[in-house]
């Protein structure tokens, strides 16, 4: 694995850091999950991609500049060193559209790419209901065959829907054949959500921001070219979008290098000011560094095998268990630095708060370990 940075990756730096210099909106940003914070960001982001930079890694035809995976890792860390926050079109752009690439027909990513990466549309996952959060092989939502109208009528309903409050379309698996086993007969099926029959309500979080939504749907009808990866592999199609969720590109290390960054010069202004007591905290500040950094690398050693030409697999599962944790131990350890400051700081607090959600999202972490002990250790099922 040879980390060293070839000319042109030091060139694209030195351009993707002067552009967001010049360009960056001012700081901090409204939250993107409230009303008022969604549409500052989505023009943001759409100014990212009328300028090129949304998803560099992407094929020039659907906005994107043919770049490398490598030099995708260094804009997401020049990008969030240089203080940006998370996407909103996030689910749609890390999620949806890696696997609209594998499965997608060309007429699907002709649709859908480009507007999806300029928040044309804006792209939420439907995965979660009531009876079945992270045992996805327990949904009950239903497509049925409309053989006249050439789709299908969804019926049901899809919870815990993050950003669907202000998403104009869903990804989401429905069952197309209720006999079938339970990882069998489902379809992975692109929703409009303005369609006749679907009703979004949204589901305010404890700061006040809509960052949920319960998504219904009364005989929805979904045209046959907005299945993706055909009847009946749902699936096989949603284990690549989980590998994308819980492996490479939803949590880049540059997002956590930075908040190391900030971690780091927070305990040097306390430390200073003579405001450290504990000798301990000290060692938990270099402890998140070190965790930060082996997430860097065990990162970089997957890009590694992907540009090889392997296929991500069910390792994925342990990046998410770190990545996940060690951005709790991350916003712990600030939040013990501020001592009394704590709830004053508003941008560790916040991100406190959204840290606790990460062992729970994307599949919750015990379910995580039990991949982890039987498709990555063989560890024989109990």
């Amino acid at each position: 694995m040879d980390l060293t940075e070839s000319g042109a990756e030091q060139a694209f730096r030195v351009d993707v850091r002067a552009w967001l210099a010049a360009h960056k909106p001012p700081l901090p940003m409204p939250p993107g999950d409230s009303a008022e914070g969604f549409p500052v960001h989505r023009a943001w982001e759409q100014e990212l991609f009328d300028a090129g930079w949304a998803v560099v890694s992407w094929p020039e035809a659907y906005g994107g500049r043919d770049a490398s995976l490598w030099e995708w890792l260094i804009f997401e860390e020049e990008y969030y060193a240089a203080g940006l926050p998370q996407r909103v079109g996030q689910n749609g752009i890390f999620l949806l559209a890696p696997t609209l690439f594998e499965f997608g027909t060309d007429d699907q990513r002709e649709r859908i790419l480009r507007r999806m990466a300029r928040l044309e549309d804006v792209w939420c996952q439907g995965w979660s209901e009531p009876d079945a959060g992270s045992d996805l092989a327990g949904i009950k939502s239903r497509a049925t065959r409309d053989e006249a109208a050439g789709g299908w009528r969804l019926t049901g309903q899809k919870t815990w829907t993050t950003r669907g409050a202000f998403c104009t379309h869903l990804f989401g698996l429905f069952r197309t054949d209720p006999e079938a086993e339970r990882h069998r007969g489902m379809t992975y099926f692109l929703v409009d959500l303005r369609a006749a029959g679907v009703t979004v309500r949204p589901v305010d979080k404890l700061d006040g921001d809509a960052g949920f939504a319960e998504v219904f749907f009364e005989d929805v009808f979904v045209p046959d070219a907005d299945v993706l990866g055909g009847v009946n592999r749902g699936w096989e199609v949603a284990m690549a979008t989980t590998g994308s969720e819980r492996g490479l590109s939803l949590r880049s290390p540059g997002r956590f290098a930075a908040v190391v960054a900030r971690l780091i010069a927070l305990y040097r202004e306390r430390a200073a000011a003579g405001a450290v007591d504990d000798p301990t905290l000290r060692l938990e500040v270099a402890d998140c560094w070190m965790e930060a950094e082996a997430y860097r690398l065990a990162t970089d050693m997957t890009v590694t095998r992907l540009a090889a030409g392997e296929r991500p697999g069910p390792e994925s599962s342990l990046n998410k268990v770190w990545w996940s944790e060690m951005d709790i131990h991350l916003h712990e350890t600030a939040l013990r630095l501020l001592g009394d400051r704590g709830d004053l700081e508003g941008q560790w607090s916040r991100g406190y708060q959204f840290a606790l959600a990460g062992p729970i999202y994307a599949g919750t972490n015990e379910i995580q370990r039990n991949v982890i002990a039987e498709r990555v250790l063989g560890m024989p099922r109990k």
